[in-house]
C-alpha cells in the first residue's frame, strides 16, 4: 500500500473512526488526538499489515488501543466523578435521549453496539477487532439491545413485548 492509497483509505474511514473514538472517549478533543495518534501509528507500522483488505479493521484496532492509552494517561489528571458530572451536564444539553442512552451503556456493551449498529461491522469483524468469540459478541449485542429497550421504555413510544 502506497502513501496515496493509505490516505484514501484513511479518508474513507474517518467518520467511522470518529464514532468509535467517541464511544470510548466521549470528548471531541480526545477523539481527535486518538485519531491522529492512530493514523500516525498505522502509517509507521504499515509494513505489518498482512492483507490490504483488512486495513479498516486493522486501523480500528489501533484506534481502540490509542483511545484506551489516552484514557490511561488522562486518568490521573481529573477525577472520574468530576469528569462524568461535567460530561453529563454538557451532553444533556447537546444530545438526544437515544445518544445519551447509548453513552450510558457500559463500555463492554457500548463498543460492540456502536461498531455493529452505527458503523455496520459484522459480528465476525467485531470479534476480530475486540479479540472475542463471535458468540460473545452476539451475547453483548443482545444484552445491549435489552438495556437500550429498558432505558428507552416510554421514550419514543418504545415498549418491550
Amino acid at each position: 500500500m502506497n502513501k496515496e492509497q493509505f490516505t484514501a483509505e484513511v479518508l474513507k474511514a474517518e467518520k467511522s473512526l470518529y464514532h468509535i473514538a467517541k464511544s470510548i472517549l466521549k470528548n471531541d478533543e480526545d477523539c481527535a488526538d486518538a485519531m491522529q495518534n492512530a493514523i500516525l501509528a498505522a502509517y509507521k507500522k504499515l509494513h505489518t499489515l498482512k492483507q490490504e483488505t483488512f486495513f479498516k479493521t486493522w486501523l480500528t484496532r489501533i484506534l481502540i488501543n490509542e483511545s484506551y492509552q489516552l484514557l490511561r494517561n488522562r486518568r490521573e489528571q481529573v477525577s472520574y466523578e468530576d469528569y462524568m458530572a461535567k460530561q453529563k451536564a454538557e451532553d444533556s444539553t447537546r444530545y438526544s435521549e437515544l445518544y445519551l442512552a447509548v453513552q450510558e451503556l457500559s463500555e463492554k456493551y457500548r463498543i460492540p453496539f456502536v461498531l455493529h449498529y452505527v458503523e455496520g461491522y459484522s459480528v465476525k469483524e467485531i470479534a476480530q477487532i475486540l479479540s472475542l468469540t463471535e458468540s460473545a459478541v452476539k451475547v453483548r449485542l443482545h444484552r445491549a439491545r435489552n438495556l437500550m429497550k429498558e432505558r428507552l421504555k416510554g421514550e419514543y413510544g418504545y415498549e418491550t413485548c
